[in-house]
């Protein structure tokens, strides 16, 4: 079994995290220390915490390990930001995403939540922090600080509004010209779903804990 967590340790043992506030670095790494990853033979990660936020940490730790930039341009995209990364072609469908989802809401409604959420949202946005601390070589095209309030912009579900049913020509009609509000007609041509999946793989099975200073 390939310890993987002691090159972890081995490359963060004279670093200080990047990004991280002191009291961040030594909360981040106080949770960490209670969590494991492993890894099966197919890269699928196994996580083990002491607590529910623990797990939720290890999680999205793990997924950011998989694959970064898909985890930023999914909440780019679900805050509105994607045309920050990728231009102002993106800019109706970040008004779209606003129309459906509005980050001031989602942070009043995070200030609203009962603690034991709050403290399942901070790990989340913890263990993506901690995985941008120590992995200096990542680089962030727009966050590069996630705030507990994101992780809310995913909670609207399958039986939420049919976002795709808006016409992104019929805002950019309706904004870009004095066009009359007929323009937001619905685009049933669009309303397939987009899903994307990453599987990593590997040959051998390794055990990862998460990297200390």
């Amino acid at each position: 079994m390939n310890k993987l967590a002691l090159i972890l340790a081995a490359a963060c043992s004279s670093c200080v995290l990047r990004g991280a506030a002191g009291n961040d670095a030594a909360a981040w790494e106080r949770q960490a220390q209670n969590i494991t990853i492993v890894r099966d033979t197919w890269g699928i990660a196994h996580v083990y915490g002491r607590t529910d936020a623990d797990a939720v940490f290890g999680v999205i730790y793990a997924q950011a390990e998989d694959d970064f930039n898909r985890v930023e341009t999914n909440f780019l995209n679900s805050i509105g930001r994607l045309a920050e990364a990728q231009g102002e072609g993106e800019i109706y469908r970040d008004l779209r995403m606003k129309i459906f989802i509005d980050p001031d809401a989602m942070k009043r409604d995070y200030a609203a939540s009962p603690a034991w959420l709050k403290t399942l949202m901070n790990a989340w946005a913890d263990g993506l922090n901690f995985y941008l601390a120590t992995h200096a070589g990542v680089k962030p095209r727009v966050i590069t600080r996630f705030e507990p309030w994101m992780a809310l912009t995913f909670s609207e579900g399958s039986i939420g509004g049919d976002i795709e049913g808006v016409s992104l020509p019929g805002l950019e009609a309706f904004y870009g010209s004095a066009s009359a509000p007929s323009a937001l007609r619905r685009d049933t041509s669009s309303a397939a779903r987009r899903a994307s999946a990453t599987i990593a793989s590997t040959n051998d099975s390794h055990e990862t804990t998460m990297p200390a200073r």
